[in-house]
């Protein structure tokens, strides 16, 4: 067997009892930043299966996200109908995607290829966004990533992989007729 079957072993059950090694990992990823950029990915088999390489223009942004609902931003000034929830509001993207989105507004001269869940506790969830250099010499010359180059502000428009299965375009054919363009497009549609 490889190493890399052991290692997604690690991850295939949800950590109920961590061990010292992940417990360390917490205590100090609590006390850094919410974007804190990785030297090494920490689940090297999933990062490998997203596209990463260990090359220059590459890059591994670990994100934080805080759990739970999120408040609704509302004007500050003038009435506010009664039925226009604030606290209780429930955004529909994924923690995921609003990993990448933070981690692509912080780094703007890269471009986000995919992401992937690390860990979680009570308050946090932990993802690591793989970045790509579209500027970088190694990215216009590999075969794989050089498409990246061309496509610009993909999370931004909801173009990776986890934006898209939010946006519910895993789902084809039969039930699935007001997702596409998007499903504000379609609600616009015959009006």
């Amino acid at each position: 067997m490889s190493y890399y079957k052991y290692a997604r072993e690690q991850y295939e059950q949800p950590k109920e009892n961590l061990d010292e090694i992940w417990q360390q990992r917490l205590v100090e990823w609590r006390q850094e930043e919410s974007l804190v950029e990785s030297e090494n990915p920490t689940r090297i088999p999933k990062a490998r299966s997203k596209g990463y390489k260990a090359k220059n223009g590459i890059k591994v942004i670990r994100s934080r996200v805080k759990k739970g609902g999120s408040k609704r931003e509302r004007p500050s000034g003038g009435r506010r109908p009664r039925t226009a929830g604030q606290n209780r509001y429930s955004s529909k993207k994924s923690k995921q995607v609003i990993a990448e989105e933070r981690a692509s507004k912080k780094y703007k001269n890269l471009e986000v290829l995919d992401s992937y869940w690390v860990i979680e506790d009570g308050n946090y969830k932990w993802f690591e966004v793989i970045m790509v250099d579209p500027e970088a010499s190694e990215i216009q010359n590999d075969d794989d990533l050089n498409w990246i180059t061309e496509k610009r502000d993909r999370v931004e428009r909801g173009l990776t992989p986890s934006a898209k299965e939010s946006r519910g375009l895993r789902n084809k054919g039969k039930g699935a007729e007001k997702v596409r363009p998007s499903q504000r497009a379609n609600d616009n549609r015959g009006k």
